[in-house]
């Protein structure tokens, strides 16, 4: 399902390529210096298609990689070397020093704006349920989960729609802690849960590859917000950050960063009709 209803269009993106490109370099490129150095970015990934994904060789794909992986290509790291995360487990690993950025569809929020350095943006998605055909309890929002008390709904561990869940009124023993799609779907089949939640485009590839007929997909979900995320950064990189935002401008106003995102289904069109700023000040 194709998401319609974005944001209008922001700034042009040449004059952010331009803004950014006269900015005085920082003092402080170590960090960049370290990655050319050693010949590779570590990224935070969650293995949830369309956005990030690992083969069965071990190779890592998915928009958001495929992303940074031609970024730091430009700004002189010839890689990235991956290693698969909870959502919620991210952030405190790029903290710890454990990842050198996280390109995961990590959804900008005001509270993780506050807690790292993140790009500007590079995927945006709506959320979607997964439940059973016909959908015969009628769940179109997350409140219609709260509201009946025999619902169960699966939701990434720390991901947006947990907390969308928990701030609709679900209570914590109804919100099930799912770790990566292939379970979530697994127990939905099961009975385990009754509805399953990731962002369109997750719910999308994970009921194409099951072509499982006694499910469905409810999409976009009733009161639900677009979501953009970047790549995130620890505090202190936002001279590593700074660099891969000039060269992200740069991407998008070639019209290479269409050609990158848009297989995987997403609209560059939506990256660029908003901005960090307007994302980390929303509520």
């Amino acid at each position: 399902m194709k998401i319609t209803h974005f944001m209008s269009m922001a700034a042009s993106v040449s004059t952010l390529v331009a803004v950014l490109s006269a900015a005085p370099a920082a003092a402080d490129d170590d960090k960049l210096q370290q990655l050319k150095d050693q010949g590779f970015a570590r990224i935070a990934i969650a293995n949830e298609p369309p956005f990030t994904a690992v083969g069965a060789d071990g190779k890592v794909s998915g928009a958001a990689p495929d992303v940074a992986r031609e970024i730091f290509k430009r700004l002189g790291v010839a890689d990235v070397a991956a290693s698969i995360s909870e959502y919620g487990a991210m952030i405190p690993g790029l903290q710890a020093g454990r990842h050198d950025a996280i390109t995961a569809g990590l959804f900008m929020k005001p509270e993780r704006c506050a807690a790292v350095a993140y790009s500007e943006p590079v995927l945006c998605d709506a959320e979607a349920f997964a439940l059973k055909k016909g959908n015969p309890l009628k769940l179109m929002s997350y409140k219609d989960v709260a509201d009946n008390p025999d619902v169960k709904i699966g939701a990434p561990g720390g991901g947006t729609e947990e907390k969308l869940a928990l701030e609709a009124g679900v209570p914590r023993d109804r919100v099930i802690v799912v770790p990566d799609g292939q379970s979530g779907l697994k127990m939905l089949q099961d009975g385990r849960i009754d509805v399953y939640s990731l962002p369109v485009l997750s719910i999308n590839d994970l009921m194409s590859k099951a072509n499982d007929p006694n499910l469905e997909v409810v999409a976009p979900v009733e009161g639900a917000p677009v979501y953009c995320d970047g790549a995130a950064f620890k505090k202190g990189d936002e001279a590593l950050r700074d660099a891969f935002d000039v060269e992200l401008a740069k991407l998008k106003e070639s019209g290479e960063f269409a050609k990158i995102i848009e297989p995987y289904g997403f609209s560059a069109k939506a990256a660029m009709s908003t901005t960090r700023e307007k994302l980390c000040a929303a509520k």
